[in-house]
């Protein structure tokens, strides 16, 4: 393995077996975003486990929203329509989400199961020290400044 996000001296990247140039991957946004990602996800998969961290953030938002709908959750998430029915299929296979007519007749809202609302607090529980671990390479301001400037970027 090496370690994209800190070169060495040289700009060569560590690996087991040698260094590799790094030539401009350390430069870019979007690899050094990939790269946090990836080491953020491997935590949050070691810690949290149950559920990606995109179907816990559906759960979540499922949680704080009971009744949306999938059209407006994919809105939220930033996923296609087509990809949304698959998560909540599979959160509902599962039997942590249910779907219920809405008042209109055309969507369905989206609810927790009992077993749902029990896995979301777990979850919720998890995440929170998975997240104070992650930032606690952070000092508060350096925290806030990132979050503040990834919503920059997400815009």
């Amino acid at each position: 393995m090496y370690d994209a996000l800190n070169p060495s001296r040289n700009g060569k990247l560590k690996r087991a077996r040698g260094e590799l140039k790094a030539s401009v991957l350390p430069e870019l946004i979007g690899y050094r975003l990939r790269v946090a990602q990836q080491a953020v996800f491997r935590d949050f998969a070691a810690q949290v486990g149950e559920l990606s961290p995109g179907r816990a953030g559906i759960m979540l938002l499922i949680e704080a929203n009971l009744g949306v709908t999938q059209g407006r959750l994919a809105e939220a998430v930033r996923l296609d329509r087509s990809t949304m029915v698959g998560v909540v299929d599979s959160l509902e296979e599962r039997g942590l989400i249910e779907r219920r007519r809405g008042a209109d007749r055309r969507t369905n809202g989206l609810w927790l199961t009992p077993s749902g609302r029990l896995l979301a607090q777990r979850l919720r529980r998890r995440i929170e020290r998975h997240e104070r671990r992650v930032a606690a390479r952070l000092s508060d301001a350096e925290r806030t400044q990132l979050l503040f400037l990834l919503g920059k970027l997400a815009t």
